[in-house]
């Protein structure tokens, strides 16, 4: 049972998950039984599996390419592009559709401008689809970061994603927030009042 705690080709470029890597491939053997498992534990640590991250996946399972990303694109748990902070999923089961799940999932589409499958440019949304999430009697159900919400509408989703953006851009803004250097505890600048 030998651990891989290195892999040299980490070396020959600016990858933004350089140092995840390793530290992952460090808890499996490199077994192409381990394949799966991997690429979970590469999903969950960068929201997504990357091209680059795939092929080191192959370098150390020892399985062609074409195997990972064979596996990778046939189960629907994995995602090979980055998704949004916030995901939003809206069921087309035929109690949701009946009651209304097409007008909310078109608004969502128009507000976001993003098709079901896709992310916001800022990256702050995912909109995708659900056959049927089983709560039929709340029908029509959106699920956003795994909160149901039932006997959905049009506006009710405005208003949350409304809430949810508002709450980002707020912090945001104190993110922006920068203590001054030298002064008294408890003194605090707006990067954007130019003080």
């Amino acid at each position: 049972m030998t651990h891989i705690t290195a892999i040299t080709r980490f070396d020959e470029g600016p990858l933004e998950y350089k140092g995840q890597l390793p530290e992952i491939f460090h808890e499996f053997q490199g077994r192409p039984d381990d394949l799966i498992p991997i690429l979970q534990r590469v999903q969950a640590a960068m929201g997504y599996l990357p091209e680059e991250a795939l092929l080191e996946v192959a370098y150390l399972t020892g399985l062609p390419p074409a195997r990972v990303f064979g596996v990778a694109t046939f189960y629907s748990q994995f995602r090979l592009q980055p998704i949004g902070k916030h995901i939003i999923r809206v069921c087309r089961g035929t109690a949701c559709h009946v009651r209304g799940s097409g007008r909310i999932l078109k608004d969502i589409t128009a507000r976001l401008q993003v098709a079901p499958g896709e992310t916001t440019e800022d990256r702050l949304f995912t909109l995708e689809t659900v056959a049927c999430f089983g709560s039929c009697a709340l029908a029509p159900v959106v699920v956003i970061d795994d909160m149901v919400y039932g006997r959905m509408n049009s506006s009710k989703v405005r208003k949350i994603l409304d809430e949810i953006r508002m709450e980002e851009e707020k912090y945001m803004v104190s993110d922006s927030i920068k203590r001054i250097p030298g002064e008294q505890d408890g003194l605090f600048i707006h990067e954007n009042q130019g003080l």
